[in-house]
């Protein structure tokens, strides 16, 4: 049996599966969120935790089982409200950052504004006080291809949190980096997250990465569970 999911949860996973043709690669996974809460998913590459966030996300239809947000399936959404609900409500850190290279980077943090229909004055704004808050207010001009890897990913958390989403999905946000790096980009993406009450749900095999969070998990050939469970 899963645990339960409460209803004050902002987004909950029940009885999950994820099948590509016959391999399964997550088995009745149960998972539950606060609002604000950070949750960390540990597992090897190849254990389905990458699977089960992007199913989380809206990105994957689970083969059975449900995704709800705010109380609400995922799979009563219409792809519209779906691509909404990804624009809007949600926001997302990839391993590489994934800027794009013809943006400044205010503009690159400015996007998920500008892409929910904010005129681009205001957005700007925003976007230089987060960068501003992650100390990067001096970069604003200049283009991915002219800053450090350590830098670019704090641009990608500042883009990620800058139209204060609900939810943020993390994928190995600081694998890409050296430990003083990764350390430095994982305290900041942390402190601004819960300074705005924004949940995040990270993957990563690093377990020093996942030690920052509230709760944990683990996850193995599909299985998801409970951190200290038996």
């Amino acid at each position: 049996m899963g645990e339960a999911i409460s209803t004050s949860d902002i987004i909950s996973a029940i009885g999950v599966d994820l099948s590509y043709g016959n391999q399964q690669a997550v088995r009745d996974a149960h998972l539950s969120v606060a609002p604000g809460e950070v949750v960390a998913i540990t597992g090897q590459s190849g254990s389905g935790k990458s699977s089960l966030l992007y199913c989380l996300a809206g990105v994957l239809p689970t083969t059975r089982g449900q995704v709800r947000f705010e109380g609400r399936s995922l799979g009563d959404l219409s792809d519209d409200e779906i691509s909404a609900l990804r624009r809007e409500r949600f926001g997302f850190v990839f391993q590489y950052g994934e800027l794009l290279p013809e943006l400044t980077i205010e503009e690159n943090t400015a996007l998920p504004l500008r892409l929910a229909g904010q005129r681009k004055r205001p957005a700007l704004t925003r976007a230089g006080e987060v960068l501003d808050r992650l100390g990067l207010g001096e970069l604003r001009e200049r283009r991915p291809s002219q800053v450090s890897g350590g830098q670019s990913q704090r641009v990608a958390v500042a883009r990620a949190l800058v139209h204060r989403p609900a939810v943020v999905f993390a994928d190995e946000p600081t694998g890409s980096l050296d430990s003083a790096n990764a350390s430095a980009v994982l305290k900041e993406f942390l402190g601004l997250a819960r300074s705005q009450g924004t949940a995040v749900i990270l993957v990563t095999h690093d377990h020093g990465v996942a030690a920052q969070a509230d709760t944990r998990y683990t996850m193995a050939d599909g299985v998801l569970t409970p951190r200290g469970a038996a």
